[in-house]
C-alpha cells in the first residue's frame, strides 16, 4: 500500500478536527493564519515556530496553542511525528487569547493517542464528539506560559543564549559569561529576568531538556546524553529531567 503524503493542511473543524503526521527533517510550513484555533503537539522530535514574529519551540510534553487568526510558520530540523488539533472559533472563547506554550495533561495525551490509533480526523460519533469536547476542556485547564524557551535580542544576553544553544553542554557560570561579555553578573542576571522572565539557570535547564528530548527520541543512551549536556553524572541529569517533566528519561527511550 502506498504511503500517504503528509497533509500540510488539515480538515476544517466541525467542531474539532485532528491530524497526526510524520514529517521529514527540513520540512517548512509557510506562514499563514486560519479562522480557527490550533493546538500543535510533538510526539517525537522538536518543531520550531515563528508566531507573530516570536520564536517558539515545541518539544514533546509541551504543546503550542494558537488562537484564531494567528499568523504563524514552522519548520523542523529533524524528523518529526506531530499532532495538530483544530478547534472552531466558537469553542475558543474560553481558551487562551494569546499564543501559549501548554503543559499537556495525561488525559489530553490519551485522547490524542486514541484518535491517532483509530485514525480519527473528524469525530463522527456521539462518543468521539464527547471525547473531543473533553479535550477542549483540557486545553482550557492546561498550565501555560508565553514560550517554553524564550530568546532575547539584547546585545549582552543574546550572544550568550546563542552560544549556549550551539553548545548546551557548556558549564560556564553566569559570572564567567558576564566577564566574557564585559559586564557584571548582576547586570546579566537582571537582563535574563527582564527579557526572558526566568533566571539564567532555569533557561539553561530548559535548553538542556529540549536538547535531551531530541537525543532520547534519537535513541541515544542516557549516560551519553548526560555527558553531552554537561552533567557530571547520569544521576544528576536524570534528577533534572524528572524535576522538569515528572518522569525519568529512561521511560521515554
Amino acid at each position: 500500500m502506498a504511503t500517504r503524503e503528509p497533509r500540510i493542511e488539515g480538515d476544517p473543524p466541525h467542531p474539532v478536527s485532528f491530524r497526526t503526521e510524520h514529517y521529514k527533517g527540513g520540512t517548512v510550513f509557510p506562514a499563514k493564519s486560519q479562522p480557527w484555533g490550533e493546538l500543535n503537539y510533538a510526539l517525537m522530535g522538536v518543531a520550531e515556530f515563528v508566531i507573530e514574529g516570536v520564536r517558539y519551540l515545541s518539544p514533546p510534553h509541551y504543546a503550542i496553542w494558537l488562537p484564531p487568526d494567528t499568523m504563524h510558520g514552522a519548520w523542523n530540523q529533524h524528523d518529526l511525528h506531530y499532532v495538530t488539533v483544530y478547534v472552531e472559533r466558537a469553542l475558543c472563547a474560553d481558551l487562551p487569547a494569546e499564543p501559549s506554550t501548554l503543559s499537556i495533561s495525561p488525559l489530553l495525551k490519551a485522547i490524542l493517542a486514541d484518535f491517532a490509533v483509530r485514525d480519527i480526523t473528524l469525530p463522527a460519533t456521539e462518543e468521539d464528539l464527547r471525547l473531543a469536547l473533553v479535550m477542549v476542556d483540557q486545553i482550557r485547564l492546561a498550565p501555560r506560559c508565553e514560550s517554553y524557551l524564550p530568546l532575547s535580542n539584547d546585545p549582552l544576553l543574546g550572544p550568550v543564549l546563542k552560544a549556549l544553544q550551539a553548545d548546551p553542554g557548556d558549564r560556564h557560570s553566569l559570572a564567567e559569561w558576564a566577564r566574557r561579555m564585559g559586564t557584571t553578573e548582576r547586570t546579566l542576571s537582571r537582563r535574563c529576568n527582564d527579557d526572558l522572565g526566568i533566571s539564567f539557570n532555569e533557561w539553561r535547564q530548559r535548553l538542556r531538556l529540549v536538547k535531551a528530548l531530541a537525543l532520547i527520541e534519537a535513541g541515544e543512551p542516557v549516560r551519553r546524553i548526560a555527558t553531552q549536556l554537561g552533567y557530571g553524572s547520569a544521576s544528576a541529569f536524570i534528577a533534572m529531567f524528572r524535576r522538569l517533566t515528572g518522569t525519568s528519561p529512561t521511560r521515554l527511550g
